[in-house]
């Protein structure tokens, strides 16, 4: 952010001609910034007197149970959807034609979507094998835990629970992993955390599908569990809700399912159930 200057003030009528030329340059300058700047996100406290009055005042399982029956009414999205889902909620700040990889970190046009060395795909970071959902409609296709990845780090991570150590993983600096578990880098910690609880308390063994549950294990293979708990807790507290994890939390709530996840706006939440 530039600095700005302060000057003495000499005259009254230097600092008059000062704000003269300040407001002719406003006027004169284009409308585009406005039209660019991100909206104003909805005040939390509106959200918690409407969405989530029903879990006002619980913790632990309470507060699980009062949580999926909010987030379970949603609109479902097809699998195919989820590529132009992500091209809005994953868009670059500093670059609406591109997108931001989620391990990666990096912003890549959004255009080169696919399954082609260099271009990215749609990452399961609750891996779509642990409770074998697949891509069907429900959490195979829910854009709260979809996000655009490199194809060859998606690889990678494969289906590999979450942990801290490893080795460095190419093509996504600060990432590391190794036989049994994968590690993000620093700054989406928390969202990898947060995008895997909101899994465990949409998914409860209704729908059809498994009842997806965090535990202290990696290497769950098919099991409907991912871990490691303790792990995501602390990643969670370490690395909390941004901007950019919050703006996705209201396009996914505004715009394509209208549900949202809770510890994305309630990231306390997360130490009162586990």
């Amino acid at each position: 952010m530039p600095h700005r200057h302060l000057r003495h003030r000499r005259t009254l009528l230097a600092t008059f001609a000062a704000f003269a030329v300040l407001a002719g340059t406003a006027a004169a300058a284009p409308a585009a910034t406005a039209r660019t700047a991100p909206a104003p996100a909805t005040p939390l406290q509106t959200f918690d007197d409407t969405y989530y009055e029903g879990a006002t005042g619980k913790t632990g399982t309470a507060l699980k149970s009062a949580l999926h029956t909010i987030i379970s009414k949603q609109t479902k999205v097809s699998y195919s959807q989820v590529w132009d889902a992500l091209k809005n909620t994953d868009q670059d700040p500093a670059n609406s034609s591109n997108v931001v990889l989620v391990y990666s970190g990096r912003s890549i046009s959004k255009n080169s979507s696919g399954g082609s060395v260099g271009q990215w795909n749609r990452e399961h970071v609750w891996a779509k094998s642990h409770g074998d959902f697949g891509t069907v409609t429900g959490p195979g296709t829910d854009i709260h835990h979809l996000r655009p990845e490199d194809v060859q780090v998606n690889s990678i991570r494969g289906n590999k629970d979450f942990d801290n150590g490893g080795s460095p993983v190419s093509g996504a600096p600060g990432s590391y992993t190794d036989s049994d578990s994968f590690e993000p880098r620093d700054a989406v910690k928390g969202d990898v955390a947060r995008m895997i609880l909101y899994m465990a308390v949409r998914y409860e063994g209704g729908d059809g599908f498994a009842d997806l549950e965090p535990n202290e294990r990696v290497s769950n293979g098919s099991a409907p569990y991912m871990g490691r708990l303790s792990v995501l807790k602390a990643w969670s507290q370490e690395d909390p809700p941004d901007a950019f994890e919050k703006r996705r939390n209201d396009v996914i709530y505004n715009q394509y399912q209208h549900n949202r996840n809770p510890f994305v706006d309630h990231p306390e939440w997360v130490e009162s159930i586990w």
